[in-house]
């Protein structure tokens, strides 16, 4: 391997230990409906996400928390001996894609028949630091 190519390979290690994921596979709601959640809480902190979803009304928000607690602990296990109070993290990314979808049929009057279908997805959050820069701004807002 290049010189280049393996300093952009440990540029790129050092990149992926920061960053912790956690994936929501086949979760019976729509995507639609679990969207409406994720927007709220895409590049949020992660405490004010988790208080953003522990009072939300929405059944999509109870499995978006415990995502997110998946992914702190995740980030966690990755980064040992830093203190996760210490370490300004945010939600980086978090993306919802459409899964299988159940085909069922109810019957309708006059013998005729509807298809139902029953719609669920995927879920991904990546929990990463937040950008200085972002920080900055935030706290120059609200001063």
């Amino acid at each position: 391997m290049g010189a280049r190519k393996s300093k952009r390979a440990e540029q790129l290690k050092a990149e992926k230990k920061q960053k912790a994921i956690a994936v929501l596979r086949d979760c019976p709601t729509s995507p639609r409906k679990m969207r409406l959640v994720a927007d709220i809480i895409r590049g949020v902190e992660i405490n004010k996400a988790l208080g953003i979803l522990r009072y939300s009304k929405k059944e999509a928000s109870v499995k978006l928390e415990k995502l997110l607690r998946s992914a702190i602990a995740n980030w966690e296990a990755k980064n040992e001996g830093v203190r996760l109070e210490d370490s300004k993290l945010c939600v980086k990314e978090i993306f919802v894609d459409g899964a299988k979808t159940l085909k069922r049929i109810q019957p309708a009057p006059q013998g005729r028949a509807h298809r139902i279908r029953k719609r669920s997805n995927h879920v991904t959050i990546v929990v990463d630091k937040m950008e200085e820069a972002a920080v900055k701004t935030t706290t120059k807002t609200e001063e």
